[in-house]
């Protein structure tokens, strides 16, 4: 079964920057629909960025014009670029994404007008903890 896998985070200073990615455990596999979620202690896991469709892209009023999510152009890694990072952003990050054979996805074309939901699979979580 395909798997999720993230990396990036660790320890960061509050201004600093650090990229996550996440990429699909299959080499036949690609990401189509993605969303970055975040969960700090105690509180529920919320949605920072996401890609639902190829002309579109949405960021959470939070990350809006720090964070960046991106996807090469293969559409096997996904990318959360995350600057000016402050104290608040400190949590576990999560990829979230619907999975399809890299041949499926070229056959269907470009996806346009999705809504962004939750996704099948998901990947382990990713620790950023951003210093004061």
């Amino acid at each position: 079964q395909v798997r999720l896998v993230e990396s990036g985070g660790g320890l960061v200073q509050a201004g600093g920057s650090s990229r996550l990615s996440c990429v699909a455990s299959i080499d036949s596999a690609c990401i189509s629909k993605v969303a970055w979620y975040r969960q700090a202690p105690g509180t529920a896991r919320k949605l920072v960025a996401a890609i639902p469709s190829d002309d579109d892209i949405y960021y959470s009023d939070s990350v809006k014009g720090r964070f960046t999510i991106s996807r090469d152009n293969a559409k096997k890694v996904v990318y959360l670029q995350m600057n000016s990072l402050k104290p608040e952003d400190t949590a576990v990050y999560y990829c979230n994404a619907e999975v399809k054979e890299c041949s499926e996805m070229a056959r269907q074309g470009p996806t346009t007008g999705w809504a962004i939901t939750e996704y099948g699979t998901w990947g382990q979580g990713t620790q950023v903890t951003v210093s004061s």
